[in-house]
């Protein structure tokens, strides 16, 4: 067994495979039936809008071009993308994912606020080959994999680069030092073998990992030799909060994000909506 960017990797064995073929034999019609309607509730629906689709249909490959995948992961790192890349740029809004899972739903609405739960994609009206996703649902372990292959397998991966940026708790964070002398937030970078770039921040050491969405796609992009870089920022501030959105912004000068932020005028502006209308809410819930 070995982990790869957190991603728990398990030697194929059959030990345990045909005990569970008679199991899956001697259960009950209606046992099969839960399990069956339970797989079908938790599946990943990738909807693009019809655009989208069609550009895609209308390849050779059936894949979408794509020279640039943003994704971020998180209320404060899809906070960060839209204060400051959204709203410098012309972007509309080419697709989403509905899914359900124990942690958490989302719908196929693309009219979403700042707390709400959702996986939407945008697209660079200048240039439709840069994409942008903002993730902040909870995909879970099972989810991860049909993610990766509605999301990624559409998208074209040659000239193909992805930026992942996601938090973390800074008591995940491994250190020889208390992590009460560190001074948070904080970000380090993840980066795959083909990526090249220079990164704007510490490189993250052994034995810290990383988990979930972030570490399933920097994986997929390792197998498939995609250069990829993940921002991880360690805070201290669970909910959305603009000192952490703000330890992202070292990231701004990055090769992948720098021509696409024109005008941060308004990212002030779109930041104090967000958290505003976050303190509203944690008021009345």
């Amino acid at each position: 067994m070995a982990t790869f960017f957190g991603e728990t990797v398990v030697a194929p064995s059959r030990a345990g495979v045909d005990e569970e073929a008679e199991e899956e034999e001697e259960a009950a019609p209606e046992d099969r039936e839960i399990r069956l309607e339970l797989e079908k509730k938790r599946e990943v629906h990738v909807l693009w809008n019809p655009a989208f689709r069609a550009s895609t249909e209308s390849s050779p490959d059936h894949q979408f071009p794509c020279s640039k995948f943003i994704l971020g992961v998180g209320h404060n790192a899809a906070a960060f993308l839209s204060s400051f890349v959204l709203s410098s740029g012309d972007w509309e809004v080419v697709g989403s994912v509905k899914l359900w899972n124990e942690w958490g739903r989302t719908s196929n609405t693309t009219n979403v606020g700042p707390t709400d739960d959702f996986c939407l994609f945008y697209q660079l009206v200048l240039d439709p080959t840069v994409l942008l996703c903002q993730c902040t649902c909870f995909v879970a372990e099972d989810q991860q994999f049909q993610w990766l292959e509605k999301v990624f397998g559409c998208l074209r991966k040659t000239d193909l680069q992805v930026a992942v940026l996601s938090t973390s708790s800074i008591a995940d964070y491994k250190t020889p030092e208390s992590t009460s002398m560190l001074s948070s937030p904080f970000l380090e970078a993840l980066k795959t073998k083909q990526f090249k770039d220079n990164v704007c921040c510490s490189l993250l050491e052994q034995p810290n990992i990383v988990r979930d969405l972030p570490a399933a796609v920097l994986s997929y992009c390792q197998v498939w030799q995609i250069p990829a870089v993940l921002y991880q920022c360690y805070t201290d501030v669970i909910k959305l909060d603009v000192i952490t959105v703000e330890a992202f912004k070292p990231v701004l000068s990055s090769k992948i994000l720098i021509s696409l932020v024109k005008n941060t005028s308004r990212s002030t502006e779109t930041l104090a909506k967000l958290t505003t209308a976050t303190e509203i809410n944690n008021i009345y819930t």
